[in-house]
């Protein structure tokens, strides 16, 4: 199990260039970091889906009570950012005033559709969040045994934990090679490399396939979610894993206060007298002089609201490093409205780190967009140059509506 987690390295090489004579020693050096970075990844996207440590918990006082509560506030958490960012399709729009390219930028935008490229970039977004890292693939459309699409090439969004890119740790940065891989039934690991203009095929340990690509760049493209590749509720696991917590003691409590001992003082009765009990209710017992006797309920019940002032804490302290908006509010009616609600209840920070994200992801959608373009070029005749593609998202479309038709209107007259 992974206890402690800080992002994803990022792999690097000091190879220039990848050829088939260093292929093979850097891919061997690469596994090393990647393996570690994959047994995070599945760490992260089995707590999104509910496999939490609290399954695991284990109790030693009364282990016949031990309630295991998910709250999964690492799912709302990747939800609500997903949703908020990527809920609507990301669109391509005209940069600057270059004539006819209105009507290339609309076909490129048919060529996404496609593609389903909505529906990609919400995947995309999912591993973005959960570990922090994403990746898409982007080839020729290859027309086999199928009739040819509308789009000239096909894209698809990878699993990062058997996918990454290695990068030159020069000036720059620059990836110098991508690899995927997958493991067949009969134990072999197939990889997938990619360079520049190369692909290899690596069975295992042995180079198996080479052959020179037309494309120009690394078809597969890595989308970052910040620097350190953390993902989104990954700085606040040991709150989340402490609110499953108080969840499972507050239930335990309950339990416990119903299920309470019987305290027997100064009288001795055995299990077929204390069945009697349970079934009459009732009891009759008799005292000596200087030892009178009881019967008892050892019970102690749990402060329900100072537990649930502990819980709000906690999950407050969870909104707040992780840019989310509160639900509840300030707890009190208000007759704010508009950027009011947005400064008090956290939707701007919502909204900060939802600009932080587009930053990341156009970095990585320019270099796919790219090679998009050259392949639209190659196949189609489409010729477009990426200064005069801008990526839009689209995000309170009627946001203050009336405040900006009035500023339209005042600005007319």
């Amino acid at each position: 199990m992974v206890n402690r987690l800080f992002g994803r390295q990022v792999i690097y090489t000091t190879e220039t260039e990848i050829t088939r004579d260093n292929v093979l020693e850097v891919l061997e050096i690469a596994l090393r970091t990647h393996h570690q970075n994959s047994r995070e990844i599945s760490y992260l996207y089995k707590y999104y889906r509910g496999n939490q440590p609290i399954l695991n918990r284990q109790k030693d006082i009364r282990p016949e009570i031990n309630n295991k509560i998910v709250e999964n506030h690492a799912m709302e958490i990747v939800d609500f950012k997903k949703g908020y960012v990527f809920g609507e399709p990301v669109q391509y729009v005209r940069r600057g005033d270059a004539e006819g390219v209105s009507e290339k930028i609309t076909l490129l935008n048919e060529y996404m559709f496609a593609e389903d490229k909505s529906a990609r970039d919400q995947e995309l977004a999912e591993w973005f969040y959960i570990c922090g890292t994403a990746y898409r693939m982007v080839l020729p459309d290859s027309h086999v045994g199928q009739e040819m699409d509308e789009s000239p090439f096909e894209i698809d969004t990878l699993d990062p934990r058997n996918t990454f890119i290695v990068y030159n740790n020069g000036f720059g940065k620059k990836p110098v090679m991508g690899v995927t891989y997958v493991r067949k039934d009969t134990g072999e690991t197939i990889y997938s490399v990619y360079t520049k203009d190369t692909y290899f095929e690596i069975v295992d340990t042995m180079l198996d396939k080479e052959e020179p690509h037309s494309l120009g760049d690394i078809p597969i493209i890595e989308y970052a979610a910040n620097s350190a590749r953390m993902g989104a509720f990954e700085s606040v696991l040991t709150l989340l894993d402490a609110l499953n917590t108080v969840a499972s003691n507050r239930l335990d409590g309950i339990e416990q206060f119903v299920q309470s001992f019987m305290k027997f003082i100064n009288c001795d009765i055995d299990a077929e007298t204390f069945k009697e009990l349970k079934e009459l209710g009732a009891i009759k017992i008799k005292g000596e002089q200087g030892a009178p006797a009881d019967v008892d309920i050892v019970s102690q019940e749990l402060n329900q609201t100072q537990t649930q002032v502990t819980k709000d804490d906690l999950y407050q302290t969870v909104l707040i490093i992780c840019g989310m908006p509160d639900r509840k509010g300030s707890g009190t009616s208000s007759g704010d409205t508009g950027k009011a609600v947005e400064l008090r209840d956290g939707w701007a920070a919502a909204e900060s780190r939802a600009k932080e994200s587009e930053l990341m992801f156009k970095k990585a959608e320019r270099r796919f967009l790219k090679l998009a373009l050259r392949i639209s070029r190659d196949m189609e005749g489409v010729d477009l140059a990426l200064k005069d593609i801008d990526v839009k998202f689209t995000r309170n479309k009627t946001d203050n509506l009336l405040v900006k038709t009035q500023g339209l209107q005042n600005m007319l007259e």
